[in-house]
Formats: structure tokens, sequence, C-alpha cells
């Protein structure tokens, strides 16, 4: 059976590469590689900008490849003329420390309707291993009221 396709639109990797420049995902090379239909994947490199002081990839750095990938997932449903979007919630278990290579991401949802997104990401490092595994929920507001919330 086919997955339903979640996107607004037709979104493409082109798109997304446009909106990294200047971020914190640019300074931690995030990048989405692939938008299935109801999915995302994108990669970080485990490098000197991702490790901890003990030389593994740091927490806060899976964490922020997990928000990265439902936020945009998230966006990637709007009609982004009318909507934004905001994390609001988000929690990770550490399941296997990485020491190098690279690790990829898979957002997928778990409820998407109404203004409360929430997606599943699970982290792998390049050996195929699940390192980490996050929630996040993501809030969609109209454009006019997150300004006037400003």
């Amino acid at each position: 059976m086919k997955s339903k396709k979640l996107w607004f639109g037709n979104p493409t990797l082109e798109e997304l590469e446009r909106m990294i420049p200047n971020t914190l995902s640019q300074s931690l090379n995030i990048k989405v590689t692939e938008i299935g239909d109801d999915y995302l994947k994108g990669t970080m490199t485990v490098d000197a900008r991702t490790k901890q002081p003990f030389g593994l990839l740091h927490g806060g750095a899976s964490v922020s490849l997990a928000e990265e990938l439902g936020s945009l997932a998230s966006f990637l449903t709007i009609d982004s003329n009318v909507f934004t979007v905001l994390g609001l919630e988000i929690n990770a278990n550490h399941i296997k420390a990485v020491r190098g290579g690279s690790v990829t991401g898979i957002c997928k949802p778990i409820h998407v309707k109404g203004v409360n997104h929430i997606w599943e990401i699970k982290i792998y490092n390049d050996a195929g291993d699940l390192t980490c595994i996050s929630r996040f929920t993501c809030v969609i507001f109209s454009k006019a009221k997150f300004l006037s919330m400003l």
C-alpha cells in the first residue's frame, strides 16, 4: 500500500537548500538528502563541529538534526504564504555513541493534523545502527498571529 503524500505542493531539495545559509544547519553541516511521500531524510557530519569534549557526537547536535528535520517537515505541509511553524517540544533518547563519519536522520509523521504536528526522528550511524530516537512537536500559526506575538 502506497503512503499518502503529506506535502503542500511539490517541494524540492533545492528549495530547502536555499533556506540553509547563515543558520545552525549550515554551521553543523546538516543537509536534507531526500524528500519521500511521507518522510524527510537528512545527514550531519560527525566532526569537531558536532562532537563533545570526549570525542563523541554531542547529544545536542543529534537533537539539532532531529529538530531541523521535524521543523522542515512541518513547514512542507503548510501554505507558507499564510502559515508558519514553531517548535514546541523535543525529546531524545541517545542509544549508541558515534565517534566519526556521519549520521542520518529519518523523520516520519506520528500526527499531522490541525495546529499540532508530532514527528518521530530516528538517527542512524554509517553502519545503520540506531543511535538516537527523538519526538518533536511543532505548532502551526497564521503568519499574522505570529507577527503580532513578536
